[in-house]
């Protein structure tokens, strides 16, 4: 039977065939590899020369930019340089010093019983073990994770506002808690690659795939992105969204690595901002 004339009988389109859990990690590997050769310079945005100084910066990392705490953290440092020195500091005084990252009441606290802590408990030293870095005050596993891979060598993902919202609009997960988050990227990824892949994502985050406006025109792993469209598509319009480095602005720390190719961060107090960035 034909259809009617001067009507068009329509096909019912198929739906998507849902990505199997093979073609999802053969995909979340290559999206790794790329970012890889986009950020080969990736690293911890945070200024530190020691794991004390680095537990300390994360601590103060909550709720602020990274750029914030570097900005802060060279008369922190020169003040305090070592956890009994930081134990023995008077509240007011920590607070006054810690205040241009926010929330400086309750991360004063914070570092005085973690300095307090590794004084008493550590001898003076940060730990490498997360089941003793997640006992000290102020410290989750996020912040744990970050000193292990950073300061200790020890892999591990990262959790982070950034890497959270990038790896559900990837679709490798679909976990709003940070833990599940971790335990599933996990298993996607070889553990030597946890702590790079941990930096790519955050750089990317930062710098191209925006939370609000991602610059969708000017990614590299587009052809890769189930999301690609959400942002900006026109390549000239996209490149004027890029941050950092990939803008041609200065970066978050005010001492990057060598390899790093864009400009130091201001000092605090030296003008305004590059940039208004989520943290």
């Amino acid at each position: 039977m034909t259809a009617p004339q001067g009507k068009v009988s329509a096909k019912k389109p198929k739906p998507a065939k849902p990505e199997s859990r093979l073609a999802m990690v053969r995909r979340a590997r290559r999206i790794n590899r790329e970012l890889a050769e986009t950020y080969p310079y990736a690293h911890p945005e945070l200024d530190f020369r020691n794991p004390f100084e680095l537990l300390v910066a994360t601590v103060l990392s909550a709720q602020t930019t990274d750029l914030r705490v570097n900005q802060t953290t060279p008369a922190l440092f020169a003040a305090y340089p070592t956890p009994e020195d930081m134990a023995a500091a008077v509240p007011e005084e920590l607070e006054e010093l810690i205040r241009p990252t926010g929330f400086f009441r309750m991360k004063a606290r914070s570092l005085l019983g973690l300095s307090q802590a590794l004084r008493d408990e550590h001898g003076g030293k940060v730990p490498g073990r997360l089941e003793d870095l997640v006992k000290l005050p102020g410290v989750g596993r996020k912040t744990a994770n970050v000193v292990l891979g950073n300061a200790f060598g020890v892999p591990g993902i990262t959790v982070d506002t950034h890497f959270g919202r990038l790896v559900r609009r990837w679709k490798w997960t679909e976990q709003e808690d940070p833990e599940k988050v971790e335990a599933e990227i996990c298993a996607i990824f070889p553990k030597s690659e946890w702590t790079m892949l941990s930096h790519r994502v955050v750089f990317h985050g930062r710098r191209i795939c925006h939370a609000r406006r991602p610059a969708c025109g000017a990614c590299p792993i587009a052809p890769l992105c189930p999301a690609y469209g959400e942002g900006e598509t026109d390549p000239e319009k996209a490149v004027k969204l890029l941050k950092y480095e990939k803008g041609g602005r200065p970066g978050q720390r005010l001492s990057p690595p060598p390899d790093y190719p864009g400009l130091p961060a201001p000092p605090l107090g030296a003008g305004a901002a590059p940039e208004a960035q989520e943290p």
